[in-house]
């Protein structure tokens, strides 16, 4: 049997959990608003339209910041027309999507939304085809108080009060070929610069995301960053990564582990930074916005490219897109990325995973039908519940298995999380074996176990396998089942985990 030993010492800490890594995205794509968070004519829709078995189920997964409203639609997106009165919002093309925009939910919309799913808003301005003057004047409708052109139209459009957002990104994925307005490095970082001023003059408190590189296959990657943060370091907080880990083509092993390559990522990332830090003699730290990550299935079931086959039916509103069924093994795979994300939380601060609804999301919503918990809901739900005080360095000793793309990994996987003021450790494992339980062992130092408070696993269920998932007519085929097989003896954690699963466990502690 494989065997995992991990160590925990209560005085090798990476930082405090940063709230904002449990974020998650909101894109005027496919049926992510329209039919997902928003559905008027829905039988649970409230006075606004919005959908509350979703915003339940929003609730209970527990995001704390959502971006919004995009991702590629940003970069084409007009955001006065969605405020003011809905009849006189005007319906607009949308290239990035190739679908009808009717700007019926917008900024006013979604920031009513968050208040009532109680998360921060991030909003990103169009710096593809629109520029300092229009991010300017965003920030003045959402922020100034009263007395100005854009503050006044905002009261006008119902809203007395300043929707106080403090978090911005500064575009989107301009470094790709793909985007509406794409632009080099030193076009794009010369605008971010200028932009990042105007609106740091109109509200001196926000904080700022440049756009990083959009994958680490860019090949730009490295340099895109070096070049943005050496305009744009002393106006930003933030640089942004994207990445999106694909399907399980064949390859298994390396689809289990690739939250190797996004610890990669990150350590490439943190370098960059702290190369022009000392290269700039800067003295404060920007971080980093990991503000789209995923597991996204790029071929569609009739073998062509999921991005572009929604442009076969024609300019239409809200077409399904993307809209990814997700099985025991791609939730195992969430949950080592989210363990990637934890583990890098002194530097990764902010977090987005992509999209909340429909597309590429834990949640899914049939229009004028149920909603209901993908496979990949669960680690981010039990993490972000349980996952606080101090991110804690783990040393884990695993058991090897090979993989085609990264060579021998470690078969476990492993992050976690110590909160004195509660006495709870948290600790989160993903078996990334299809066939070889694992045998878990843990030695705390400078903390004395005195219970379990609870133990979760997620795994193939009885009579499943490993391709199960959760669809319309099955919601609740996979879920959180106890995990029995973990105990402690003697103050000593152990136990097994079963092959190909996930697991979330809550250790009662005291300090030794």
């Amino acid at each position: 049997m494989a065997e995992a030993r991990i160590v925990i010492d209560r005085d090798f800490q990476v930082g405090p959990v940063p709230r904002r890594l449990f974020g998650s995205f909101v894109e005027h794509m496919g049926r992510c608003v329209y039919t997902g968070i928003y559905e008027p004519a829905h039988p649970s829709a409230d006075e606004h339209g919005f959908r509350t078995d979703v915003l339940e189920l929003v609730k209970e997964m527990g995001p704390t910041v959502v971006r919004y409203p995009g991702g590629n639609f940003v970069s084409g997106y007009r955001w006065e027309d969605g405020v003011g009165p809905k009849d006189r919002r005007p319906n607009r093309l949308d290239g990035a999507w190739h679908t009808i925009e009717p700007n019926t939910f917008g900024l006013h919309e979604f920031v009513e939304w968050a208040k009532k799913a109680d998360v921060e808003v991030m909003e990103a301005i169009n710096l593809g085809t629109r520029g300092v003057e229009e991010a300017r004047a965003l920030v003045e409708y959402a922020n100034h108080p009263r007395g100005t052109y854009w503050s006044d139209m905002r009261r006008a459009n119902g809203a007395q009060e300043p929707f106080g957002i403090k978090l911005w990104c500064l575009g989107n994925e301009l470094d790709g070929p793909w985007q509406i307005g794409h632009k080099t490095a030193d076009e794009y970082g010369r605008l971010a610069q200028e932009t990042a001023k105007a609106m740091k003059l109109v509200d001196r408190d926000i904080e700022l995301v440049a756009v990083g590189s959009s994958n680490r296959q860019m090949p730009t990657f490295g340099d895109w960053e070096h070049t943005v943060l050496k305009h744009t370091y002393e106006e930003v907080d933030y640089i942004s990564m994207h990445a999106y880990y694909y399907e399980d083509n064949g390859d298994a092993a390396s689809f289990l582990a690739e939250a190797v390559d996004m610890d990669a990522f990150i350590d490439g990332v943190v370098a960059t930074i702290d190369a022009v830090k000392a290269a700039g003699k800067h003295r404060k730290q920007v971080n980093i916005s990991f503000d789209e990550w995923n597991v996204w299935y790029q071929r569609g079931l009739d073998g062509e490219d999921q991005p572009h086959n929604v442009a076969k039916a024609g300019w239409r509103v809200a077409p399904r897109v993307i809209e990814d069924t997700y099985s025991v093994t791609d939730a195992v795979v969430v949950g080592t990325l989210l363990h990637s994300l934890l583990r890098h939380g002194d530097r990764v601060t902010i977090a987005n995973q992509a999209q909340l609804v429909n597309v590429i999301a834990p949640i899914r919503a049939e229009e004028n039908g149920p909603a209901w918990r993908q496979t990949s809901f669960w680690p981010f739900a039990r993490m972000s519940k349980l996952a606080t005080g101090e991110i804690l360095h783990l040393k884990v000793d695993s058991t090897q298995t090979p993989t085609e793309k990264f060579g021998d990994v470690d078969l476990v996987d492993a992050a976690a999380t110590w909160d004195e003021e509660t006495g709870k450790l948290a600790l989160f494992l993903a078996n990334r074996s299809l066939s070889e339980d694992a045998e878990i062992s843990l030695d705390l130092r400078g903390l004395a176990v005195s219970g379990i408070s609870s133990a979760e696993l997620l795994t193939v269920p009885e009579g499943g396998d490993r391709h199960t998932a959760n669809t319309l007519h099955h919601r609740e085929a996979v879920g959180l089942t106890p995990l029995t097989s973990i105990g402690v003896e003697d103050g000593v954690v152990r136990g097994s985990l079963p092959a190909l699963s996930w697991a979330a466990i809550q250790l009662d502690v005291d300090r030794v």
